[in-house]
């Protein structure tokens, strides 16, 4: 931030130098300065919507946009803060500011959609999302059609929206796991299982597909560990899934042997686990 400060100080000065060379009035110098300190705000906006710590940019968009209550990129930066702070209700609010404007867009729209489905106003996010044209065709607002449309239990809808949001975006692996979810809570294992591997085509990193992977293929009884990259501690936790699966199902024994590997797998003590095969040990014991 000090090389910035620097610049904006040294590009400031060579404005009134340049001033006093030419002759130029200070009307002239107050609008160069003032051209210099945007381009420098802006780059700071930049900063606090991507790296800056979440509520640090909440009070920056709040103490600037104080000062500049009318501009509605402070507005919107606002908002976007408010989310990444994880604070959807105030978040919501602050998109629903953003719309009374009359230069809002469809994005804004979809912005508070979002908003309100972590809000949990299902109902409201719905409401809104019928409100943009069927022409405005992107990733995220068929991510949040195809998300509503799964609370709602549509089930044709919202397969055809997720279909169509994987197909406008160039990192799809959440939103397959989204979809496999819903896939595996409608007792639909084996289309639960080929999404869950889909998305890790995608991202091998992402554990939260790993393990809805093992829960879709118990669910099958199928206890094998998938063939996908894991280290050693996650294989244990995907062990540990696999087996309380199994014993959930009636597969008590496998469900034991599957505790045992777990534990002898897990690089460190497995807390969790220990803990589970004690108990199962116990109730059988009695």
């Amino acid at each position: 931030m000090r090389r910035v400060t620097l610049f904006t100080a040294c590009l400031g000065s060579a404005a009134i130098l340049a001033a006093c060379e030419q002759g130029v009035n200070d009307a002239d110098v107050e609008q160069a300065l003032k051209d210099v300190n945007v381009i420098d705000e802006s780059n700071l906006n930049d900063v606090m919507l991507t790296v800056a710590d979440p509520n640090e940019a909440v009070t920056y968009f709040e103490r600037t946009l104080a000062a500049n209550p009318d501009r509605l990129d402070l507005k919107r930066g606002l908002a976007v803060s408010l989310v990444r702070a994880g604070k959807a209700t105030a978040a919501a609010a602050a998109w629903r500011d953003v719309l009374q404007s009359p230069e809002s867009t469809n994005e804004d729209r979809v912005e508070y959609a979002d908003a309100l489905i972590r809000s949990n106003q299902w109902d409201v996010a719905e409401a809104e999302l019928d409100k943009i044209p069927p022409t405005h065709e992107t990733f995220k607002r068929y991510r949040l059609e195809a998300m509503v449309a799964d609370s709602n239990k549509e089930w044709t809808k919202a397969d055809s929206f997720y279909e169509i949001a994987v197909g406008l975006t160039t990192t799809p692996s959440g939103t397959l796991n989204n979809w496999g979810y819903s896939k595996l809570t409608r007792g639909d294992f084996a289309a639960a299982e080929r999404l869950f591997g889909e998305a890790l085509t995608y991202d091998a990193t992402l554990f939260t597909a790993k393990n809805n992977l093992v829960l879709a293929r118990a669910a099958q009884r199928k206890y094998d560990m998938p063939v996908v990259q894991m280290t050693q501690i996650e294989r244990a936790q995907l062990i540990y899934t696999a087996a309380l699966s199994a014993i959930k199902q009636g597969d008590v024994n496998t469900g034991k042997s599957l505790l045992e590997e777990a534990i002898s797998t897990h690089p460190q003590y497995f807390d969790a686990a220990v803990r589970s095969l004690e108990a199962l040990e116990n109730d059988r014991a009695g």
